[in-house]
Order: structure tokens, then sequence, then C-alpha cells
């Protein structure tokens, strides 16, 4: 039997591949004789990078880079297997994991990292990028990529206006003359779920805002502000971002890649799952098993389970959902999706044992999962 691993991160206590390790531990168990290939997954926010250099056996370059607030943290981005394929992560410079809750500031926080990121991997020969949009501390529309790659952001005095969302009030005009060349030789995947707008009640600032720091106050100047960016982009570049789907994620940045690089935006688990060649692995496979932390109504929102139980079924594959935790509200629709689900926590284990043993018990669930497939032949 070949058996295809593919989980998502089980957050706060396994990353992807630790994961996957777990369950394959509990296969060999179950059933010695099976074949294994493990293809940790994500959906395109956090650990999607980790997940894609570890399944093509690619790389990973750190450099010290500004953080959302301005100070120099140490920061990654990937080369995937193929030796030509970049893959960064918004937050990995840029994200809430770099902020404490009490310094969330999104007047303030800049995504300048993450352009410093494109810089160093433009200037070791990187042409073909996949971006993750997920997780970003910011609200400055993209400012400061744009900003590290040599764009020029003025005032009314033609004066370089600060870095972060509030500081767009003061914008005036945009010098592009010494916009990185090499972009336009670029190739940009933006991995993306959410397709909100730039502005509005849907936009970044009113939607995400919060969750960065932002008061009712700041969220209602911070869509000012990205309006008026919005405004003068439009006048720049002829392109309007103000209602654009998909404009409005990570704080906007989703915006200054639609309006300045040749880019194509994706739902993050289509990227995965095409830069894995997960469809290719189907063709020869018995069984899927996937995973996550949690599943709930939100693994139906594109979360890495729900992707690829869509994959599986369309090759006629059975797929496994083992997670931390199922909610029981959302059991019988996960029921309806998988050909079998199993978690981890039950009558017996709490939340707080899985997270102290995190390893061990997924092995073990994944093991009885696997058990009990056979067995009654579930799947």
């Amino acid at each position: 039997m070949k058996i295809l691993i593919a989980p998502d991160s089980f957050k706060g206590s396994l990353s992807a591949l630790h994961a996957a390790e777990a369950m394959a531990e509990g296969i060999c168990e179950a059933d010695p004789t099976s074949t294994i290939l493990l293809l940790p997954a994500a959906d395109g926010g956090e650990g999607t990078m980790e997940s894609l250099v570890g399944a093509t056996n690619g790389r990973f370059i750190s450099l010290l880079v500004e953080g959302p607030l301005g100070h120099l943290l140490p920061a990654r981005y990937g080369i995937l297997g193929d030796a030509s394929t970049c893959v960064i992560e918004l937050a990995e410079a840029s994200g809430l994991m770099r902020l404490a809750e009490q310094d969330r500031n999104a007047l303030i926080t800049s995504s300048f990292g993450t352009g410093q990121l494109l810089v160093h991997a433009l200037n070791e020969g990187c042409r073909n990028f996949i971006i993750g949009l997920g997780g970003s501390a910011t609200n400055d529309g993209g400012a400061g990529i744009l900003q590290a790659l040599g764009m020029r952001l003025l005032d009314s005095n033609g004066d370089v206006i600060p870095k972060g969302g509030a500081a767009l009030q003061q914008l005036h005009s945009i010098d592009s003359s010494f916009f990185d060349p090499r972009i336009a030789e670029s190739q940009f995947l933006i991995a993306a779920d959410v397709s909100n707008p730039f502005i509005g009640p849907d936009g970044a600032s009113a939607v995400f805002g919060p969750q960065k720091g932002a008061s009712p106050a700041e969220v209602e100047l911070l869509d000012k502000c990205l309006a008026h960016f919005a405004d003068i982009i439009e006048r720049h570049t002829g392109v309007s971002l103000h209602h654009s789907a998909g404009a409005g994620a990570a704080g906007g940045a989703g915006g200054a890649f639609q309006a300045f690089f040749p880019s194509l935006f994706k739902p993050g688990i289509s990227v995965v799952l095409e830069t894995l060649r997960f469809h290719e692995h189907l063709e020869t496979a018995d069984l899927v098993i996937t995973g996550e932390g949690r599943s709930d109504s939100q693994t139906f929102s594109g979360k890495t389970p729900f992707g690829i139980a869509q994959a599986a079924r369309l090759a006629n594959v059975p797929v496994v959902l083992v997670s931390g935790t199922i909610t029981e509200e959302s059991r019988a629709a996960l029921g309806d999706l998988f050909d079998s689900v199993h978690a981890i926590t039950s009558a017996s284990v709490t939340v707080a044992d899985a997270m102290l043993n995190p390893f061990r018990l997924l092995k073990e669930t994944t093991k009885q999962a696997l058990l009990k497939c056979k067995n009654e032949e579930e799947c």
C-alpha cells in the first residue's frame, strides 16, 4: 500500500514535517509493508516555506533584515529543490509572530524587511518567486516592500515619507525611476487565501487591522491612508486597487504585488499542491492521510486538509483526517468530506495532554486510524 502523508502543522506543538514524521511512525507500526511518501503541506500561510523547502530537498538562506518595527532580526527565505524557485513568507520578516502582543502597532509597522529578503534573493539570481501573504503585522499597503526595492514615496516637499501605514497620508507622489528593474524580469506566484479589497468595510484595515493592534479610530485612519495610497498608485500606474479582490491581503501588500509586480494570485493550498506535484503522486497512491491541529468549520475555507481532500476525491483516492481536535459541530460535515476522521483528543485525552505529548499521541492515533481503516475497510 502506498500512502501519502500530507498534514499541515499542528500549531503550537508540531511543524508540518514533524507531524508527518509522527504519522509515518504510526503507519509503520500498523503496516510495516506500506510505502510512505511524506509531503508536509500548508495553505499559504506560516509554515508554507518550510513545507515546500523540506518536501523538495531545498535549502534556506538566512540574513538580518528589519522587523515590523525596524529592529534588526534574523530571517530566512527558501530555495526549492529545483535550485531556481525562491519562497518568501511575508510573516517571516514582517509577521505578527515577530511582535509581542503589546508591541503591535498597525500605524507604524512596515513590510520593509520582506522587501530586503526579495532584494537579497534577486542578488542571488532568483527570478521565480512564490510569496506567502499570511500572518502579516503590517497595514502599509506593501509600501515597505516597494521602498526596500528602490521605489521613492515622496511628500509634497519631495522628501521620502517615513515607513508605516499612517505615513501614507503624507504621500504626494511616487518616483519609480530607481525601482529594481529585475522585478520586471521575474515572475511572482502569490499564495493568498483572502479576497478582501484594498479599502472599505471588507478591506485590509477594517478586517485585519484590529488583530494588528489598531483601535476603531486607527482603523478609520488607516483605511483613509490606503485609499489615498490607492489614488496615487492609480494616477501613477493606471491600476485601480481600491476594490480589487485580493489587494487587501497582508495589510494591503497584495495590492502592491498587483500594481507593481508581474504576479499571479492563487489560493495558498493550490500553490502548495502544485509545487509539491501532489496530483502526480496521487496517480500511484492507495491512501492519503492529512491533518491539522484543530479541525472545525474553518477547515472548509481553504485550509490544508480541505485542499488535500478535494484533490484526493478527484483522483478517487481514499483520504483520512487525523487532527489534534475535531469540533463536534463540524464532525458530520468532515465525515462527508473524508473517508474517516480521527482526533487525538478524547474523553481520556485532554487538549493539555495532546500539547504535552503531541508526537507520541499523533503517532498512536494515526496507527489506530490505519488499523481501523484496514480492518473495517473504511477506506
